[in-house]
């Protein structure tokens, strides 16, 4: 047993079966116990790998992108570039070097992270020692100076929180987990948070999820008003349905969400139909979602790719080659992986994006 499920069942024991959402912010963001508060989840000794870590051109695209859209933007002396979630510090990285080609954009520059995990924040000051541009972290987007931003957050928004609710006979129930036979297990709370309709024939068994959608809603709010554009990049569907998305990843491999809380990646597919609602309520426009495979090859990743082969050795040519299939292959990482720009509504047009 865990340290962190040793906590779990002392809180049912207590307060009896706990909400989905509430489980899986103490598998991840528990103070002591939480996954991403007690180690470096990346690579290939974590449990896996994103899109910055497979290929430097990830983060170089992104870094072109910003300089674009801090034109289109009317070119401000202060523009705030925002990462939330920024992992190991690799894809901001990469971006500044990128945005180094438009040094009056770089002089621009004041890098904002948003980082909870003090071993991931360790890791993002090395490798952002040389930046050359003011940085600084925080906790939350609520703490990030308020003005003119260009945000990313990529695989952010899938480990936010999600709500489950099952359909009964009588109607919708919270999904729980509490221990039953010794062991942690979903449960339903016993009584409808809302009750059957006539006009509601979903099935009974079928699962619903929505997501806390506070720090997205934030994002787009602060956009709307100061200025700027975001990109969120995930994995997820483009329409709204039901379904049970709750998955753990462990050394690369997928397990049991309730087997060793604490010691897994938790995460759920993003709706990115509600991440469209979250941000026009808030003021913002969205462009997108797009595959992941379709907007980097509109930003340049094949020509990059073949200027970066025309310096390398064979095998640092078949590896790049490697990459950029790994990054936009519909069988890969191109077309589960959705990105969504969300933007002021004077921007007009955005780099990598139809409209």
């Amino acid at each position: 047993m865990t340290p962190l499920e040793g906590e779990i069942r002392r809180i049912v024991a207590i307060d009896g079966p706990i909400p989905v959402d509430r489980y899986m912010a103490l598998c991840l963001g528990h103070p002591q116990h939480g996954y991403y508060t007690t180690r470096d989840p990346l690579g290939a000794a974590g449990d896996f790998v994103t899109a910055p870590e497979v290929s430097q051109m990830f983060g170089e695209l992104i870094g072109a992108w910003a300089a674009t859209v801090w034109r289109q933007m009317g070119s401000p002396p202060n523009v705030r570039l925002v990462e939330m979630g920024p992992g190991r510090g690799t894809l901001m990285a990469d971006a500044l070097r990128a945005a180094r080609a438009l040094p009056e954009f770089y002089a621009a520059l004041s890098v904002h992270l948003v980082e909870t995990s003090p071993v991931l924040r360790a890791l993002q000051e090395g490798t952002l020692a040389n930046a050359g541009v003011p940085i600084a972290w925080h906790h939350a987007l609520e703490e990030v100076p308020a003005g003119a931003t260009i945000a990313v957050a990529n695989e952010f928004v899938d480990a936010l929180p999600i709500s489950q609710f099952v359909k009964d006979r009588d109607g919708w129930h919270v999904r729980t987990i509490g221990v039953v036979d010794g062991k942690l297990a979903f449960l339903a709370a016993p009584d409808p948070m809302l009750n059957k309709s006539a006009a509601d024939t979903t099935p009974v068994g079928t699962i619903l999820e929505r997501r806390y959608d506070r720090p997205v809603a934030l994002l787009a709010g602060r956009i709307a008003q100061h200025g700027g554009a975001a990109l969120i990049i995930d994995y997820g569907h483009t329409e709204s349905g039901f379904g049970d998305t709750l998955q753990a990843v462990r050394g690369h491999a997928f397990t049991d969400p309730l087997e060793g809380p604490g010691e897994a990646d938790l995460t759920a597919q993003v709706d990115f139909a509600a991440v469209v609602i979250w941000a026009q309520h808030q003021g913002a426009v969205t462009r997108g979602p797009i595959p992941q495979g379709e907007f980097l090859r509109r930003l340049g990743i094949e020509q990059r790719a073949a200027r970066l082969k025309g310096s390398a050795t064979p095998q640092q040519a078949a590896d790049i080659d490697a990459a950029v299939t790994r990054l936009t292959a519909p069988d890969q990482m191109g077309e589960l992986f959705k990105v969504l720009a969300i933007a002021a509504p004077k921007l007009g047009p955005l780099p990598g994006f139809d409209r």
